[in-house]
């Protein structure tokens, strides 16, 4: 096993019981010391580099809130590049831990204690959540230091950059990033058809393609450098060509402005408000007629 697989496997046993799990660091020259990027945290001093089984003097122990990587070029970037150029660190850790107040933390409430510390949130970053680096998961918050550190100019490929999370209930610890794994893009079995033939197999297994020839490949006569110059050429004539255009556009413009000012001028002048609608006095109202009276039965009525 290497390094950090028996740092993983001597961490799961001494925390299952197993008095006599630990490390031989002599039989690691080669992977020491290691470089520990973890939080801030008071609890973390109780864990490390104990947790490990590293020794002290193996142990380049860098803290940060949260520990987190902004980007690749980070303050803390450079004391990890310097970690290892220059104190030997042959392998880097980034480990997280459970509960992080840091990830609890909601950025009303730090700008509330921040305030009370006498900080005028004018003076902050308009984007608190991206200057400070809040996060929501500290799982996820590893996995995402490991990737900056992993693609920074300032680490060399041959350096291993792990993520592990610390549980500060128990100490035990959970491999997040293996370092030592490379990701390579694998294309299904099916997708590749017949197995292509070995470097320097027989030519029949290529099939249609064994009769293909190099030099009867018809490339293009113009050279890259040729069609740059061209395209560079064509969009000068047409930068100059917009440049001419432009000024009459402008006067165009200023004349039509010109015209809708002097019509404007002339409509104060002489267009006259029509005279404003009176309406006469209401009619009177119309007497209604007299009801004639009612009409009254005789003793003769109906014959």
């Amino acid at each position: 096993m290497r390094l950090f697989e028996s740092i993983i496997d001597a961490n799961h046993r001494a925390v299952a019981g197993d008095a006599s799990a630990g490390l031989h660091p002599a039989e690691f020259a080669d992977e020491l010391p290691i470089v520990a990027l973890t939080c801030i945290d008071p609890r973390l001093n109780a864990f490390f580099p104990n947790a490990l089984a590293v020794p002290t003097e193996h142990f380049i122990w860098l803290r940060n809130a949260g520990n987190m990587i902004s980007n690749s070029l980070s303050s803390t970037m450079r004391s990890l590049a310097v970690a290892c150029a220059v104190k030997g660190g042959r392998e880097i850790a980034v480990i997280g831990h459970t509960d992080c107040e840091i990830c609890r933390t909601q950025v009303v409430a730090l700008l509330d204690k921040l305030k009370a510390l006498g900080v005028d949130r004018s003076r902050l970053p308009e984007n608190i959540t991206e200057f400070f680096g809040a996060f929501g998961s500290e799982r996820q918050n590893v996995i995402k230091a490991c990737d900056l550190i992993r693609n920074s100019p300032l680490i060399g490929p041959k350096i291993p950059v792990h993520g592990l999370l610390l549980d500060v209930a128990t100490g035990k610890l959970d491999w997040v990033v293996n370092g030592y794994e490379t990701f390579q893009a694998q294309v299904p079995p099916e997708l590749l058809g017949t197995p292509g033939p070995k470097i320097g197999g027989p030519l029949e297994s290529l099939g249609a393609f064994k009769d293909f020839a190099l030099g009867e490949m018809k490339f293009p006569d113009m050279k890259i450098g040729e069609a740059a110059t061209r395209i560079g050429t064509t969009i000068s004539d047409e930068a100059d060509q917009l440049a001419t255009v432009a000024p009459k556009i402008a006067q165009v413009a200023r004349t039509v402005q010109d015209a809708a000012g002097q019509v404007a001028q002339y409509a104060s002048k002489n267009l006259q408000q029509p005279p404003p609608i009176r309406m006469k006095s209401p009619l009177p109202p119309v007497k209604k007629a007299p009801l004639p009276p009612p009409i009254r039965p005789g003793r003769d009525f109906g014959r």
